[in-house]
């Protein structure tokens, strides 16, 4: 029996990138063995695991002292009543926030077609051909994942049935002296004052949208159509239909990564995701509270916080998780007025009036994620918020996690992201057709499916609505299609399943006393107010 047990000790601490020396191996293996079953061994092995990944352990090697460490601060938990609550709260260990700077950044390979890792560091400013590469990486995302799609790709047997179902996409050099519609994909994009056009990577072409068909979305500069249409005299593609590239089921696009880790969470062997799946299964009671807009400098905020945060102190299980998104300043936080040193007091004061409800302070994760408005860049992905303003709430609430904006969350399998930005007014400004009612009238519908059909949390004109860091725009891309989109806008509450992925806006809790109770569970969204 210890014999197995020992080969799964080592096999969890090589799946996690760690060599065991015998003598932790066998501090851990004394310890999992006070329990009877194997599931409880597996789990006790996870947590030893979790807690050593906390510790700040010099090498890849695992030594017996930081072992003895952990060993004994869980062997701390008298009685066996206080060592199965330590399991049930393991769930907060099942919760990994990824701080989208720190994500691995893939790149297609057009003549391989795979998907290979950028080597090496990427530095905050990229050079000229970063931008040119932004576009170029986008489109051949998309043109991949379109290149499977059945209606899109080359019938295998020429025929006339084959050519009346067939949309084959052709080149936009392709076009120039040939009759008839034709299929493009490309970029729409303004070279000239009020003239259009639709790149790809061959050529492009003047387009005339004047008459098109569209699909539901939000249609931009820099968003990526696919588009039915024939060449006129004039040399402008006349577009008779146009629409988004339809989107791919998320098992098979991770059928086609082989194992490359887009999300940044870690990848698992077959057994650790069966267990994370049971795991996930079971956690029936975790939920996660999401509130927008926390104006610290207006009293109104705290009052109503602690209504919030009194609610949940009083109920049976307490949530898993606050998220808690920006803007953190009711006004663009400037070095003006001394914004900065009141602001820092402020957290101080919401980390008094967390740390006042003790079941809260010990058993939920606080995680914080800046808003358009807060202390830096203006560009996404925008850094966690300056340690200078955090330091008086940290001192409160030690465990509090400070992380960029987009940021990513994996509960068990799950993959979440969170994105605080105000798109559904600057999509609807910059749009170059009105959305089509065709399918829906509602706006958040039209915002969601360009999003996930452009597999981009932000396809905005990185010149004249969103400025974007170009070495890191593959943290804001949306593939494989995650299983939870988040969204802090000051738009209304809305909640919209689409194609599987349960999208929801969490609504401004400062403005209108909004937020929402999600459980990854289930992934039911509850929409509050006050």
């Amino acid at each position: 029996m210890n014999a197995s047990t020992k080969k799964k000790i080592q096999k969890k601490c090589k799946i996690r990138g760690y060599n065991i020396k015998p003598e932790a191996l066998e501090e851990i293996l004394s310890f999992v063995t006070r329990f009877e079953s194997t599931q409880e061994e597996d789990e006790a092995t996870d947590i030893v695991l979790d807690h050593l990944e906390q510790e700040s352990l010099k090498s890849a090697i695992i030594d017996v002292e930081p072992v003895q460490r952990v060993v004994n601060l869980l062997l701390a938990a008298d009685g066996t009543e206080e060592t199965n609550d330590m399991f049930a709260s393991s769930s907060s260990s099942a919760i990994g926030v990824i701080d989208v700077f720190d994500i691995p950044r893939y790149k297609y390979d057009p003549i391989r077609r795979n998907f290979y890792q950028h080597p090496g560091s990427l530095p905050r400013l990229g050079d000229p051909p970063a931008k040119s590469a932004l576009y170029r990486d986008r489109f051949l995302l998309l043109s991949q994942r379109l290149s499977r799609h059945q209606d899109f790709s080359r019938p295998a047997f020429e025929s006339e049935l084959s050519q009346f179902r067939s949309c084959e996409i052709s080149p936009i050099q392709s076009l120039v002296g040939r009759k008839g519609r034709r299929w493009v994909m490309g970029v729409i994009s303004q070279l000239e004052d009020g003239h259009f056009y639709l790149e790809d990577l061959s050529a492009s072409v003047e387009i005339n949208l004047t008459d098109a068909k569209i699909t539901t979305g939000f249609f931009l500069e820099n968003t990526i159509v696919v588009a039915e249409g024939e060449m006129l005299a004039e040399g402008i593609f006349q577009i008779f239909t146009c629409g988004f590239p339809p989107l791919e089921d998320r098992d098979i696009s991770l059928q086609v990564l082989a194992g490359h880790d887009f999300f940044g969470g870690g990848t698992f062997t077959k057994e650790e995701t069966i267990r994370q799946v049971e795991m996930e299964k079971r956690a029936v009671n975790d939920m996660f509270v999401i509130l927008s807009d926390i104006w610290l400098d207006k009293e109104e905020t705290f009052g109503k916080l602690e209504i919030v945060l009194d609610g949940f102190e009083s109920v049976d299980v307490v949530p898993s998780l606050f998220v808690f998104m920006g803007d953190f300043c009711s006004e663009k936080c400037s070095l003006a007025f001394n914004a900065y040193s009141s602001l820092r007091s402020q957290f101080g004061k919401l980390g008094q009036i967390i740390a006042a409800r003790p079941r809260l302070k010990e058993n939920c994760r606080f995680l914080f994620i800046p808003g358009p408005g807060d202390a830096g860049s203006t560009a996404l992905p925008r850094c966690a918020l300056p340690k200078y303003l955090t330091e008086e709430l940290q001192n409160y609430i030690s465990g509090a996690i400070f992380s960029s904006n987009p940021c990513r969350v994996k509960f068990y399998t799950q993959e979440i992201v969170f994105f605080r930005q105000d798109q559904l007014y600057n999509m609807r400004r910059s749009c170059l057709l009105p959305p089509s009612e065709t399918e829906t009238v509602d706006p958040f519908q039209h915002l969601v499916a360009t999003i996930t059909h452009q597999s981009h949390l932000c396809p905005l004109p990185l010149t004249k609505q969103q400025p974007i860091i170009w070495n890191y725009d593959h943290s804001l891309h949306l593939y494989p299609n995650p299983h939870t989109i988040v969204l802090g806008d000051r738009s209304p509450q809305k909640a919209f399943k689409y194609t599987g992925i349960t999208c929801f806006n969490t609504g401004s809790f400062s403005m209108d006393s909004t937020f929402v109770v999600y459980r990854p569970c289930s992934q039911e969204v509850e929409l509050s107010s006050l």
